[in-house]
C-alpha cells in the first residue's frame, strides 16, 4: 500500500469511531461548526464586515471614465454640420462618426457627518452579528445538552425496565410451572402474562424514546439519515446529583456580563443612539466638489485625430452646497422614528435582563427541587425494592397473591423512574446553571 492510502485509511478510522459513539463534548464541538443556523449567522458576519468595508471607503472620493461612439447617417442631406467644444464643423459624408471620452471624479467633502456615523453605526452591526453568532451557538449548545441527557436518562431508564422485564418473565413461568400441579389459578397466569408483555412493552417504548433523541441530536448535529450516530451513554454516579447548586443571584450577576443575549440588547441600544443621531443630521448642508477631464473627435474634421484629440481636450472643477429649507417632513419624521426605536430598544434590553434572571430562577428551583426529590427517591427505591423482593420470594412460596406481587413490582418500579428522573434533572439543571454563568457543559 501506498503512504497516501496508508494516511488516508488512518486518517479515516477515528472519524468512523466518532460517527458510532459521541460524547457530550464532540457533539458541542461538532454542532459549533456544522449546524446550520450558526454558519448562516457566521456568514452574515462576513456581509456586516464587508459593509463595513464599504462605508469606510464612502469617505474617500469616487472615479469613473466614461467612453461613447456613435455613428450618424444622413443620406439626403447636402451637408452636416457638427457642433463639437464650441466649433462648428462642415461636412458633405452622410456618414460620420463621433467619439467622447471623460474621466470624472466626485467627492462628498462634508454631508453633516453622515457617513463617519454611518461608519460607527455599522461598527456596532458587525460586532452585533458576531454577538448573535455566538447566541445562536449556545442555544445550540443547550439543547444538545438538554437531548444529550435525556438520552442518559432514557437509556438507564431502560436497564431498569429490561431488570423488571426478565423478572416479570421468571414470574411468568413459575407461575405457568405452578397451574400445572393446580397451585395458582389461571386468572392470576393471566395476568402474570400481562405483567409481562406490559415489561416488554416499557422496554420497547424506552427505546423508541431514545431512538427519537438520538434522531433529533443528529438534526442538530446537520448529521444526515445515512449516517450512523450513537453516544456514549455511560450511567452517571448518584454522587453527581448532591453536589452543591450555583448560587442564583450569583449566576445572574456572571451571565449579565457574559450571556449574549444580553450583549445583543445593549449593542442594539447602542445602534438606536447612533441612528437617532444620523437622523439629526438630515439638517445640515452638504458641500460636495466634483472635477473632470474630457476630450473627443469628430470624423468629418479636417484635422487629424492626434490634433482632435490634442484640441479638444477640456478640464473642469466644481464646487456644490445644499442646504436644506423644506424636505416635506422627511428628516422631522426619520428623527421621530429614530426615538420610538431607541425607546423600543431600551424597553428591549430591560425585558431581556428580566427574561435572563426569570430563566436563571427557574433553572435553580428545578435544580433545588430535583435535587431534594432525589434525597427522598433513593430512600424510596432501597425501602421498595426490599419490599418487592420479599413479596416476590412470598408469592412463590405462595404466601402472596397476584395482586400484591403487581402491586409491589409497580411501586418498586415508580420509586426507580423517579430516582431516575430527579437525578438527571438536578445533574442538568445544575451544568446549565453553571453554563449561564460561563463554564462550559460537562456530563
Amino acid at each position: 500500500m501506498t503512504k497516501k492510502t496508508l494516511f488516508t485509511l488512518f486518517a479515516w478510522l477515528p472519524l468512523t469511531a466518532m460517527a458510532q459513539t459521541w460524547t457530550l463534548q464532540q457533539c458541542l464541538d461538532y454542532a459549533s461548526e456544522h449546524n446550520i443556523t450558526v454558519q448562516k449567522n457566521r456568514v452574515s458576519e462576513l456581509d456586516a464586515a464587508e459593509v463595513l468595508k464599504q462605508q469606510k471607503a464612502a469617505l474617500f472620493p469616487s472615479l469613473s471614465f466614461s467612453m461613447s461612439q456613435s455613428l450618424g447617417y444622413r443620406p439626403f442631406q447636402e451637408a452636416t454640420v457638427m457642433v463639437q467644444n464650441g466649433m462648428a464643423t462642415s461636412t458633405n459624408n452622410k456618414l460620420t462618426e463621433n467619439g467622447s471620452y471623460g474621466i470624472n471624479a466626485n467627492w462628498t467633502i462634508w454631508d453633516g457627518g453622515v457617513n463617519r456615523k454611518n461608519i460607527e453605526a455599522q461598527k456596532v452591526q458587525t460586532e452585533l452579528s458576531a454577538v448573535q453568532t455566538e447566541q445562536s451557538l449556545k442555544t445550540i449548545q443547550e439543547q444538545i445538552a438538554q437531548l444529550y441527557v435525556q438520552v442518559l436518562y432514557t437509556t438507564e431508564a431502560k436497564k431498569v425496565n429490561e431488570q423488571i422485564c426478565a423478572t416479570a418473565k421468571q414470574q411468568l413461568e413459575r407461575g405457568q410451572e405452578r397451574l400445572k400441579v393446580g397451585d395458582l389459578a389461571k386468572a392470576d397466569v393471566a395476568q402474570l402474562e400481562a405483567q409481562y408483555a406490559s415489561a416488554q412493552y416499557d422496554v420497547v417504548n424506552t427505546q423508541t424514546q431514545i431512538d427519537n433523541y438520538k434522531r433529533q441530536l443528529k438534526a442538530l448535529l446537520q448529521l444526515g439519515i445515512e449516517e450512523p450516530f450513537d453516544v456514549s451513554a455511560d450511567e452517571m454516579d448518584d454522587s453527581r446529583a448532591l453536589a452543591p447548586i450555583p448560587d442564583k443571584q450569583e449566576v445572574y450577576a456572571q451571565a449579565l456580563n457574559s450571556r449574549p443575549e444580553i450583549r445583543a440588547a445593549e449593542l442594539q441600544a447602542a445602534a438606536s443612539d447612533v441612528q437617532l443621531n444620523i437622523a439629526k443630521r438630515g439638517y445640515y448642508p452638504t458641500i460636495s466638489m466634483n472635477a473632470g477631464i474630457g476630450d473627443s473627435h469628430y470624423s468629418a474634421s479636417d484635422d487629424s485625430y492626434g490634433e482632435q484629440l490634442k484640441r479638444n481636450l477640456n478640464g473642469s472643477i466644481g464646487l456644490g452646497v445644499s442646504v436644506p429649507i423644506y424636505d416635506q417632513r422627511r428628516t422631522k419624521t426619520a428623527i421621530n422614528r429614530a426615538r420610538m426605536a431607541q425607546t423600543t430598544a431600551a424597553l428591549d434590553l430591560q425585558d431581556k435582563r428580566t427574561n435572563l434572571g426569570s430563566a436563571i430562577e427557574n433553572l435553580w428551583l428545578n435544580a433545588t427541587s430535583a435535587q431534594q426529590r432525589f434525597i427522598s427517591a433513593d430512600a424510596a427505591v432501597k425501602s421498595q425494592e426490599t419490599t418487592y423482593e420479599l413479596t416476590n420470594e412470598q408469592f412463590k412460596e405462595g404466601l402472596r397473591n397476584i395482586v400484591d406481587l403487581l402491586q409491589a413490582r409497580d411501586n418498586m418500579l415508580q420509586a426507580q423512574n423517579n430516582k431516575l428522573q430527579s437525578k438527571y434533572m438536578t445533574i442538568l439543571n445544575t451544568q446549565l446553571l453553571k453554563f449561564y454563568e460561563g463554564g462550559a457543559i460537562e456530563m
